[in-house]
C-alpha cells in the first residue's frame, strides 16, 4: 500500500481509534473494515484504486489493529457512534461511507442512525438478518478458537500490534458479536435515505438473494452481484485474491456510483 499522507489516533467515545487519510478529494470517502481484521488486511488492494480521485479516511474500529478496546462489548450500533465520532474529531460534516463484511453492516447502522452526516454509502458483503448468510454460517461459532481464524488476518492484525492477547480479545468479541447477532426491523433499512450501493458475491457467505432484498428495502438502491467468493471483489486478505486486478472492477463500479 501507498503511505498515507496523514495517520494518527482519536479519542472517540472512551477509545483511541487509529485513522489514515490518502489522496485529496471534496467529499471524503470513509472504509470500514470487515471483522477481524485491519485497514491492510480488508483494504490494501481497493484502497490505492479509490484515493486516486478521492480523500479516502481508512480506520480500525474498537479492539482492531491499533485501536484500542473498551470494558465492553462489540457491537455495529457502538461502530457507528464511534465513525461518526472520529469524522466529528476530524471536522468533517458529511461523507461517502463504504464497508465490507461486518463494516458493511456498521455502514448501515451509521445512514440509520446519523444519516445528516451520509451522502451516499456502499455496503459490500453486509447482512441484517440471520437468514441473509449461507446455511451454517452460525453452526461453528460456539467453538470457534484463534486457530480458526485466516491465517492471513493473524499476521496482518500483529504486523501493526504484535500483541497475541489483544489478538486474542478481539477475536472473542468479534465471535460473541456474531453469536448475539439478531434480526433488524426492516423498517430500520427503509429509514436509509442516503443513495447506497449493494455489492456482494455470488459465492459470498451473504446469499445474493439477501444483497438483492436489502436493496429492494432501501429506496432508490443499486445492486451489483460479482463472481468470486467472500472478500475476492475486493482482493481482501482472506480472500485468496489479494492484489487481484479483479478488484479494478469493484473500484470503477464504485466510482461510477460516486461521480453520479
Amino acid at each position: 500500500m501507498e503511505k498515507p499522507t496523514t495517520s494518527g489516533h482519536a479519542p472517540v467515545n472512551g477509545i483511541s481509534m487509529y485513522y489514515e487519510i490518502y489522496g485529496k478529494g471534496d467529499m471524503p470517502l470513509v472504509l470500514i473494515h470487515g471483522g477481524g481484521s485491519t485497514i491492510q488486511s480488508s483494504f490494501s488492494t481497493l484502497l490505492p484504486l479509490l484515493s486516486n480521485d478521492n480523500k479516502v479516511i481508512a480506520l480500525e474500529l474498537q479492539a482492531h489493529g491499533r485501536t484500542s478496546d473498551r470494558n465492553a462489548p462489540e457491537s455495529f450500533t457502538q461502530d457507528a457512534d464511534d465513525v461518526v465520532g472520529l469524522l466529528k474529531y476530524l471536522k468533517i460534516d458529511k461523507a461517502n461511507i463504504l464497508g465490507f463484511s461486518n463494516g458493511a453492516s456498521t455502514t448501515m447502522q451509521i445512514a440509520i442512525r446519523h444519516p445528516e452526516m451520509v451522502n451516499k454509502i456502499v455496503v459490500i458483503s453486509g447482512a441484517y438478518r440471520r437468514d441473509g448468510f449461507i446455511p451454517g454460517f452460525f453452526d461453528g461459532f460456539p467453538h470457534a478458537t484463534l486457530a480458526n481464524m485466516p491465517a492471513p488476518l493473524q499476521a496482518d492484525f500483529l504486523a501493526v500490534t504484535p500483541d497475541r492477547n489483544k489478538l486474542q480479545v478481539m477475536f472473542e468479541k468479534d465471535v460473541q458479536r456474531m453469536e448475539n447477532f439478531k434480526d433488524w426491523p426492516d423498517d430500520e433499512l427503509r429509514s436509509i435515505k442516503a443513495p447506497a450501493l449493494f455489492m456482494s458475491s455470488d459465492k459470498d457467505v451473504v446469499v445474493p438473494a439477501h444483497t438483492l432484498q436489502m436493496s429492494r428495502i432501501v429506496p432508490g438502491a443499486q445492486l451489483a452481484i460479482i463472481p468470486g467468493t467472500h472478500g475476492f471483489l475486493i482482493g481482501e486478505a482472506g480472500s485468496g485474491a489479494k492484489g487481484s486486478i479483479f478488484a479494478v472492477a469493484t473500484a470503477a463500479l464504485i466510482e461510477e456510483f460516486l461521480r453520479e
